[in-house]
């Protein structure tokens, strides 16, 4: 079976365990590094980012670092770093439930052969650090409740503002009360309103080009930092490399890097998700690999990539078929 259908196996497994899992008593925890939402009640387990937000709030607010609070935030912290750990990207390639609606609209977009929204290699370079300006409002925005700059509505600033998966997850689950117009209060008003055109202006741009949000997400931003502590990484070997460009044309993300690099191994950039296309893409054997701790988890080869050509066409206006170099 092809990797990009073993992933899709996984995902939609892991799909089923984040959405609906703590119903059948499966409890993850609120330290998983990918868009779990906390707001999908009986969920299997949530993304860190809302913990963060509400530690660093409550900490401040109580000046209890070293209590109980404290103390478990620390414990939640040191969960996330484990998780991340253990998977790396592959947290945001595999497991994501929001990656996977994205997923789901790029599929359906193939099928009806709609075009794929294209932006060049300098323009997503240039959006990147927006994820690491994400990640720093979620560290900032308690700070700046405590200081009374923000409304103490604006409990978690980033989830109620900013986050696409707010609105749009708790639909699986025939939640619609995040998808309306919060009228309480005017603080209330600019966050669901914030939320609403952040999840509906997401939505449009997931449909007309793959991972939109993975871009400016700040998970992703969060686990990056972490790469010196990840033991799982897409290395290359330049010497293999024949220069087709393949893995860019199958890459959801459009990492130039990846085919460009010709000195080291390391290709592995803050926009990647671990997803492993690039490395099904690939015809040529042993090019490019996903390692754990240095040893081979799969790597390329002539087989895989025929495979992905038979079983990953585009759709008509997206791009070429993967694997096949550009004429």
């Amino acid at each position: 079976m092809l990797l990009r259908r073993y992933r899709l196996v996984i995902q939609h497994v892991m799909f089923v365990v984040m959405m609906y899992g703590g119903r059948f008593g499966v409890k993850l925890g609120p330290a998983l590094p990918c868009f779990a939402c906390p707001y999908v009640a009986g969920c299997g387990g949530y993304c860190y980012l809302g913990g963060l937000q509400g530690y660093i709030g409550f900490g401040i607010a109580a000046a209890d670092f070293w209590g109980f609070e404290g103390l478990r935030a620390i414990g939640y912290l040191l969960m996330f770093v484990g998780l991340v750990m253990l998977l790396g990207k592959a947290w945001c390639g595999f497991v994501c439930p929001f990656g996977l609606v994205s997923d789901w609209l790029t599929l359906l977009r193939r099928r009806l052969g709609i075009p794929e929204w294209k932006i060049s290699p300098d323009t997503a370079r240039r959006l990147g650090p927006i994820k690491y300006a994400f990640l720093a409002y979620c560290a900032a925005g308690p700070v700046l409740i405590n200081l009374g700059i923000l409304h103490p509505d604006f409990d978690l600033p980033f989830c109620q503002m900013f986050c696409p998966g707010k609105p749009l997850l708790p639909l699986f689950i025939g939640e619609t009360r995040y998808s309306v117009l919060d009228l309480t209060n005017s603080a209330t008003i600019v966050k669901t309103a914030c939320s609403l055109a952040a999840a509906g202006g997401c939505l449009a741009a997931m449909s007309v080009r793959p991972r939109f949000f993975c871009t400016f997400c700040p998970m992703l931003a969060l686990i990056h930092l972490l790469k010196p502590l990840t033991p799982l990484a897409l290395r290359k070997n330049p010497a293999l490399c024949r220069g087709c460009g393949s893995c860019q044309r199958v890459c959801g993300m459009d990492v130039e890097r990846v085919g460009a690099e010709m000195v080291s191994g390391d290709v592995q950039t803050a926009a990647c998700v671990n997803c492993g296309d690039c490395v099904a893409g690939c015809s040529s054997d042993g090019a490019l690999s996903l390692k754990f701790a240095g040893k081979t988890v799969v790597s390329s080869s002539a087989g895989l990539a025929l495979g992905i050509r038979k079983g990953g066409k585009r759709g008509r206006g997206g791009r070429r078929n993967a694997g096949m170099p550009a004429g």
